[in-house]
């Protein structure tokens, strides 16, 4: 199995390389490799505009080349992205959104080191939101800048709460036992005893990352060198997620889930079955207002009407922590690129007011700069004067914690065993406890290959072992 995976990535890598050397010569702009999202294009013409008027030059330092930049969203993915930058045809920067593929990047050297260049450009991290410096930050090096940061909330449709005739809650903190009762009023059943409508819909990988972290669990020990995600607390949070399907029954199950994809609705997953009306309330961050704000609807001509889709969000529930998993988009620079100072301007670029206040502006989450989400101007945006909620986004965000990481694990690896596990919890074929047991065993085991291939590694984890840091 490993040689026909080592035959598979080989053939993707050659694949990809030829594709690259087919394409049309570049042309003179910057090569950014991020998704699709129709935000995309007034971000690159900000870009642009900022380039041009000079406001990204800094003193003391000669112009770089005003080269513009160029969106490619046809070549993401994480072993693209190494394979094409290794043999050189790679893009100049690219999006990542997690740490475990930025460790990745790092360790194939195909990430620049841009900790000292930024230094020098003025550029500080002090202010970025701290849960979505795991997408940017390795080891202590930076080697990019966040694009947005984000946090999950409860989305509300206003209109089922209506017409069950339960009256919207208080906003304020609260916990998952005082929520409970109210998602129980809000899964309503047919005739037949089948569920038409849930009272919280949550995306699996999200759910069960904040229930562990408002418990209290951990994904490593405080110095990284072991895993600790069996922990009594780590299962409980666990627990409790598993529960909300199948003891609580307020979201749906699996199979039930399959049904549901089979309907209408905007988006994919959560998103789209909260936009279908399949659930009264939703996990989910300010980034849906994407795709909520243009969604629209036939009416009895069939033309297409804007929706009518009446939505708030609050707090998210807690658990003994009040606390949630942060998260975000980073914009990375190739350590290959021969355009390095010209990738840097978008870094710097990132960094300030007109971006950050274009990124409120459109919804793309919250922007990366925590200072520019202080302002009256983030909290009502005259276009969208419905939108009266966007405080409760910047007072979690406040609380929000980063993804835990470790110098010493391979991310890829550990996420594809906490992926296999933790779908063995979803779909009911594990106990939590079983399932976090086996996973902290292969994280273990993957934490000794990892220090047994790299002795600088092993001579750092030995260091805490010996000075009786690690426990």
């Amino acid at each position: 199995m490993k040689g026909l995976f080592i035959g598979l990535l080989a053939v993707l890598g050659v694949s990809s390389l030829v594709a690259a050397r087919l394409q049309a010569p570049p042309d003179h702009k910057v090569v950014w490799i991020s998704d699709d999202n129709p935000r995309r294009k007034e971000q690159i013409e900000l870009f642009e505009n900022e380039q041009t008027s000079g406001a990204l030059d800094t003193p003391g330092i000669a112009a770089n080349t005003r080269s513009g930049l160029k969106l490619d969203p046809n070549n993401s993915g994480m072993e693209k992205v190494i394979v094409q930058s290794i043999g050189g045809v790679g893009a100049d920067l690219f999006d990542c959104y997690d740490q475990k593929s930025l460790s990745a990047y790092v360790r194939s050297g195909v990430a620049l080191d841009v900790t000292a260049a930024l230094k020098e450009r003025g550029i500080s991290i002090d202010d970025v939101w701290p849960g979505v410096r795991p997408c940017f930050m390795y080891d202590g090096h930076v080697y990019g800048l966040p694009c947005n940061a984000g946090v999950d909330t409860l989305w509300v449709n206003k209109d089922l709460f209506a017409s069950t005739g339960i009256e919207l809650p208080e906003r304020r903190p609260w916990t998952w036992q005082e929520f409970l009762p109210l998602a129980h009023r809000l899964t309503l059943k047919d005739r037949d005893g089948r569920i038409v409508q849930y009272g919280f819909l949550a995306d699996w990988g999200n759910l069960w990352t904040m229930c562990l972290t408002q418990w209290g669990g951990h994904l490593y020990s405080p110095d990284g060198t072991r895993c600790t995600i069996d922990s009594p607390e780590a299962i409980a949070g666990v627990q409790f997620a598993h529960d909300l399907i199948y003891k609580e029954h307020v979201m749906p199950t699996p199979v039930e889930e399959a049904s549901l994809s089979g309907q209408g609705g905007w988006g994919q997953g959560t998103l789209k079955w909260f936009g279908a009306g399949k659930g009264a309330t939703a996990l989910g961050g300010r980034w849906w207002l994407c795709t909520l704000r243009d969604q629209t609807h036939p009416n009895a001509n069939g033309r297409e009407t804007p929706s009518t889709l009446r939505l708030t969000s609050y707090e998210c529930p807690h658990g003994p922590l009040r606390q949630f998993h942060g998260y975000g988009r980073a914009t990375i620079v190739n350590a290959t690129t021969p355009r390095a100072k010209q990738a840097i301007d978008f870094l710097v670029y990132l960094s300030r007011k007109p971006y950050n206040d274009l990124v409120n502006a459109q919804a793309d989450a919250l922007a990366p700069m925590a200072r520019f989400c202080d302002t009256p101007e983030f909290l009502k945006n005259p276009s969208y004067p419905e939108e009266d909620y966007n405080q409760v986004f910047r007072d979690v965000m406040k609380v929000a914690v980063p993804e835990e990481t470790s110098i010493f694990a391979d991310g890829q690896a550990v996420n594809q065993i906490i992926n296999v596990q933790l779908d063995l919890v979803k779909t009911d074929q594990k106990s939590v406890k079983d399932a976090l047991h086996t996973a902290r065993v292969k994280i273990d085991l993957e934490i000794q290959k990892m220090i047994t291939s790299d002795p600088t590694l092993r001579k750092r984890y030995d260091a805490l072992k010996t000075n009786g840091v690690a426990r």
